[in-house]
Parts: structure tokens; sequence; C-alpha cells
């Protein structure tokens, strides 16, 4: 189980109220998809996504980073359980939808850059550590089912 401080907590909380979900979750995952490319392969059903103008314009890419800021926000609610809180979701992921699990960690370094660009100076250094180790505890959250 992870100790979080009052700081980190408070930190995490913070930036979690600044996120516009319908603006950062797809452009999170459409930087994903358009930087590692191998990841479109899940993502068969929603159509062209031959360039990067087709992916961010692409309305079930945006539909589903809003699905999945929307599931982070589970995390943010619920930082003494992450594990237990993503258990069925990492149990689809792994039996179901057999996504590799290195692609939470993409996703995530994705969602941080997107969220460093968006606060610009805000993101401070100790921010961006408190919010890397939150990702941390949810990428492992999410792998958790594989191993």
């Amino acid at each position: 189980m992870v100790e979080w401080s009052d700081s980190e907590r408070n930190t995490i909380a913070s930036v979690w109220g600044k996120i516009n979900v319908g603006e950062i979750g797809p452009q999170a995952l459409a930087r994903v998809l358009i930087v590692y490319p191998w990841t479109q392969r899940y993502f068969g059903s929603f159509g062209d996504l031959s360039s990067a103008a087709a992916v961010l314009g692409n309305p079930k890419v945006a539909n589903h980073g809003k699905t999945v800021l929307n599931a982070l926000e589970k995390a943010v609610k619920n930082m003494d359980n992450i594990k237990g809180t993503y258990s069925q979701l990492s149990l689809l992921h792994c039996e179901k939808l057999n996504v590799d699990p290195d692609n939470f960690r993409l996703l995530a370094d994705c969602l941080t850059v997107v969220v460093a660009t968006a606060f610009g100076s805000a993101f401070s250094p100790g921010v961006q550590a408190t919010w890397q180790k939150f990702m941390s505890v949810v990428v492992a959250a999410l792998s958790s089912r594989y191993f």
C-alpha cells in the first residue's frame, strides 16, 4: 500500500480539480495513438486513425479519452485503495481486451505531458513529482491482474 502525505493528497486533488476532462482526456489519448502508433491496434472499431489529423479529429478517440479520464477520477477519490478500485478494469484489459500493460504507462506519460502543457508553470517539478507518483500507482493497479 502506498502512503500519501497530506501535501501529496492536496496536490493531486488540486491538479485533478483543474483538469478539463473534455479537453485533456481526448488530447492525452490522441497523443498516445499518434506517438505510439502500435497502440492503435486496440482501437480497430474507431475508424480512420491513419494520420495525426485523423486521430485528432476522430470523435471516438475523443469520447474514449473522456472515458479514460472519468475513470481516473475514481483513483483520485479512492487514493487509499487504487488497486481495489481498478481490480475489475485491470481484469477486463488483461483477459478480454488483451491490452499490453505497458500501454498504461505510455498513457500516463502522455497524460502528464498534456497536463504539463496545459498548466504551464503551475505544474512545477514538485507538483509533477507528486502527479507521477500518483500515476505510477494507477499504472501498477491497472497492471495488477497481469502478474
